[in-house]
């Protein structure tokens, strides 16, 4: 009888400390897949110089509403209010299952820190404050997704590139106001500012209201060694050809305003590329977008966006492009909804016999920018949370 008490005593105080254990730590597995039929005209086919060919496509892409990934997110709790934290997210095609980010095993995020009373400090590769404070102004930052991104995605509310060798510190909501700044290392051997990257932004949000302040410099896009920018391409990051040692500025402000069932923003961004290796070659992007999103029933919402973009080369008179893009959402549950949407583009501008090519913005490589002034893409398809 004796030797029953003390088992089933020991039994009860191992599920108390494998209860315990499990309380203070955690690991949960996530992601999305996001597939769907795209239709894109005018797209450049490649030809000798003056002669433009152009054709449709007519594609199974992945990623258009935001890209397919998946990801390990945990937590361990060290007492005294501090929690040690890590985020690993992959990103990849679910039409040919290669991994997305230049083939990278974690390239979306892969970042360990520990938070506390005062706020999160963490280190690795992350996304940085124009992402985290404009991004969910914006309806590509948001509900409109990856091709309702500004021309060619210059300013990265699609959340097309993180930042590498990076560590950031996100502060608490302190009555509805944040703030967050992030340093990207060179991690190169006498060359500390050559390559690196950083990152300030904030954000209040009161009841409806939210509004919303960043800043990213990044020096050395398309460099081959080092980047904390990991060696962004043309298709993923502007327009036009970014020589080895461009210097990226984006900053800007949003608001947005929920009532009811409808929610509205607005938000202005600016990119300057600059500080290459071509003397006085500079580019400039000017972004101004309105947006809306309305609720008709529970399961159904409707969408629709504009963007208003000026582009101003030290080489080129200035180039304007309007962007349009409408879409409808149907939830079938929490986890899995339908989607149908279009973007038209539009670009004018520019000196003469010159036609600005339009370039609407997408993170899968699918497509690449019109070869003339005008783009219509239509997309359909489904995606899934898990």
């Amino acid at each position: 009888m004796k030797k029953n008490v003390i088992g089933a005593a020991v039994a009860v105080l191992a599920a108390s400390f494998a209860t315990a254990a499990s309380a203070q730590s955690s690991v949960t597995l996530y992601g999305l897949v996001d597939a769907g039929l795209t239709y894109v005209n005018n797209v450049a086919t490649g030809a000798p110089a003056g002669q433009p060919q152009k054709a449709s496509l007519h594609a199974l892409t992945s990623g258009n509403l935001q890209e397919s990934r998946w990801g390990l997110r945990g937590s361990e709790d060290l007492g005294g209010g501090m929690k040690a934290i890590f985020t690993l997210e992959n990103g990849f095609s679910v039409n040919s299952g290669e991994m997305g980010e230049g083939n990278k095993l974690f390239g979306r995020q892969a970042f360990v820190g520990v938070s506390s009373d005062v706020g999160t400090v963490t280190l690795g590769r992350q996304y940085d404050s124009v992402v985290d404070y404009l991004g969910p102004l914006s309806a590509a930052g948001t509900w409109g997704g990856t091709y309702f991104g500004h021309v060619a995605g210059n300013d990265n509310l699609n959340s097309n590139f993180s930042i590498a060798n990076a560590i950031k510190f996100q502060s608490l909501n302190y009555a509805g106001l944040s703030f967050s700044g992030l340093y990207g290392f060179s991690n190169q051997a006498g060359g500390f500012a050559n390559n690196r990257a950083y990152s300030i932004g904030a954000g209040y949000a009161n009841g409806p209201f939210k509004l919303g302040a960043a800043y990213m410099q990044g020096n050395g896009v398309n460099s081959a060694t080092n980047s904390t920018l990991g060696a962004i391409t043309d298709d993923e990051f502007v327009r036009t050809p970014a020589l080895p040692g461009t210097r990226q500025r984006t900053f800007g402000a949003g608001a947005s305003y929920a009532y009811d069932a409808m929610t509205f923003g607005a938000i202005w961004t600016q990119s300057r590329l600059d500080n290459n290796n071509l003397e006085n070659s500079s580019l400039v992007y000017n972004n101004y977008e309105v947006n809306g999103r309305y609720l008709l029933t529970p399961a159904l919402s409707l969408g629709a966006a504009y963007t208003f973009t000026t582009e101003k080369a030290s080489l080129s008179d200035t180039v304007k492009f309007h962007q349009f893009g409408i879409q409808a959402d149907y939830a079938l549950s929490k986890r899995t909804d339908f989607h149908i949407e279009g973007v038209a583009q539009i670009g004018s501008g520019g000196r003469e016999g010159y036609y600005p090519s339009a370039s609407i913005a997408n993170n899968n490589g699918a497509f690449g920018a019109s070869s003339s002034s005008r783009q219509v893409l239509v997309n359909t398809g489904i995606r899934h949370r898990f």
